[in-house]
């Protein structure tokens, strides 16, 4: 098999939540640059559609279409699914990323945010892929399964608060659950893997990275210096989408410059 064929998506119908905007703005484009027609959804419709509008002026084999979807409650997420149901009569992949966060010091984190971001964060994903697991199973063979892609967290793998109590908690309880998930889904023929991003330039991190001399101070913070690129996402969906990655089921790739391995310091280098 060419290197080509590992990764284009030509027929391939994906659904990307939040995907109007930062990491979900950049898997969208890889997805539509692979052959894939992508459907965009987020709380506001209207960006969607211009989104839409800038991917479907580009030189590509893809297409995408924006449009209006909710999953931070049921009547949501089953108005989502409606509108999937009407745009696609089968879905080959469907990216998880929508999300909220809330941060607040410790001693004045309110109990609100938990509720909040626990229901889009995990509860809005669970439900999401299973109202569209029906979908997921017409395109699924044993040769070449349906993917669903998690959005996860770095700050789900390490313990790294910094004042986003409950996004951070969410965030791991993705990571657990695209594992589960994984399990159950795999005798369908549908793969479940997450990504677990570290610094990336969104409107979720636009106070820390909305210029390049704040993304240079946060790179410094990164063991590979720099903030997350567009490339490095879009590496990764076509992988997992891709041919290549037909038999991968149950990972979470580590998209955050090596923060996923950092600890604590060399306790005895001092004393040398």
């Amino acid at each position: 098999m060419t290197p080509e064929a590992l990764f284009t998506l030509n027929g391939k119908t994906a659904l990307v939540t939040g995907g109007a905007s930062g990491i979900g703005r950049m898997a969208a484009e890889a997805l539509v640059h692979a052959g894939a027609h992508v459907l965009i959804a987020s709380r506001k419709g209207d960006v969607c559609e211009a989104v839409a509008d800038e991917l479907n002026a580009l030189d590509t084999a893809g297409s995408a279409q924006g449009f209006a979807g909710d999953i931070s409650d049921e009547t949501g997420i089953n108005a989502l699914v409606d509108q999937v149901n009407i745009r696609a009569q089968s879905l080959d992949i469907l990216m998880n990323n929508a999300g909220v966060t809330w941060g607040a010091p410790m001693g004045q984190f309110p109990y609100a945010a938990w509720d909040k971001v626990m229901s889009v964060n995990v509860a809005g994903i669970f439900d999401l892929t299973q109202k569209l697991l029906p979908l997921l199973m017409k395109s699924a063979t044993d040769d070449d399964p349906a993917r669903v892609i998690n959005v996860g967290s770095v700050m789900g793998e390490v313990p790294m608060g910094d004042g986003a109590y409950s996004y951070s908690a969410s965030k791991a309880a993705v990571i657990h659950l695209s594992k589960v998930m994984a399990k159950e889904l795999a005798p369908f023929q549908v793969t479940v893997n997450a990504l677990a991003p570290g610094p990336f330039v969104s409107r979720m991190t636009a106070f820390a990275t909305e210029d390049e001399d704040k993304r240079e101070r946060v790179g410094k913070g990164v063991p590979l210096g720099r903030v997350g690129r567009g490339e490095d996402i879009a590496g990764c969906m076509l992988f997992l989408c891709g041919r290549g990655g037909s038999y991968i089921t149950g990972a979470v790739l580590p998209v955050s410059g090596g923060i996923n391995v950092q600890t604590g310091g060399n306790i005895f280098a001092d004393a040398l």
